[in-house]
């Protein structure tokens, strides 16, 4: 009797135990529960009315693992244009969430933090899944967790150009 093929893979669903089908399947039950695990993190209180967007998490969490920086160094952490990571600062300090100050050794740029009365709610928030992600990482040699990274990286990528197709 022929294999299966696995919906829309194009693929014969017979690369035995442990092949890439197995572990895709594995991956398709896991993705929706940890989406939904990241989901239900609850925003912190003090935080709640401002209506941030993973855009804005992932700029506080470059602010709070790697400290004050500057508008271009915060925009190739985040891979965004200087122009894009601006406009995400203007919305945090409008709100309050981050303070801008002038750089003490150049007077010309300007420093990005996170302003010292919101740090406490955002470190708290921040952190399990950072403790959590170390959790996982801290097993795997510096090689495995570059491949974990770019194995994401690619899959970002396909889905990615599967919504170009749209």
């Amino acid at each position: 009797m022929p294999a299966r093929e696995a919906p829309g893979t194009g693929h014969d669903g017979g690369d035995g135990p442990g092949g890439v089908d197995d572990t895709i399947r594995a991956l398709l039950l896991l993705m929706p529960r940890l989406v939904g695990r990241a989901k239900r993190i609850p925003v912190p209180e003090a935080l709640r009315s401002s209506r941030l967007a993973p855009r804005h998490l992932s700029l506080l969490a470059c602010l709070l693992f790697d400290g004050p920086m500057t508008v271009n160094e915060l925009a190739a952490r985040l891979e965004v244009a200087p122009t894009t990571a601006s406009l995400l600062i203007g919305d945090l300090s409008r709100k309050g969430i981050l303070e801008r100050r002038e750089d003490e050794a150049d007077r010309r740029r300007r420093i990005v933090a996170i302003a010292p009365e919101q740090e406490p709610a955002i470190r708290a928030w921040l952190a399990p899944g950072a403790a959590a992600w170390r959790t996982a990482l801290d097993p795997l040699t510096p090689a495995q967790r570059r491949l974990f990274v770019d194995t994401l990286l690619a899959y970002e990528a396909a889905v990615g150009d599967g919504e170009e197709r749209d």
